[in-house]
């Protein structure tokens, strides 16, 4: 359960705005979507692999430029 610390006379807009950045830093809509269908481990895997492949490349490529 997340909990919002408002402080006396605070907008209600800006307590929202700190409730969305903290519901989105815990991951949970993520985790729910991730959930919805099942991901065999080596598929997991090989898209960590490609991921991090195309990374090094941007990586690589911002050095050369």
């Amino acid at each position: 359960m997340l909990i919002i610390p408002i402080k006396e006379g605070e907008n209600i807009d800006r307590a929202l705005k700190k409730f969305k950045k903290k519901f989105e830093r815990t991951g949970t809509m993520k985790q729910l979507r991730g959930r919805q269908n099942f991901t065999k481990p080596s598929v997991k895997r090989r898209d960590e692999v490609l991921k991090a492949a195309y990374r090094e490349r941007m990586r690589s490529q911002e050095e050369n430029a």
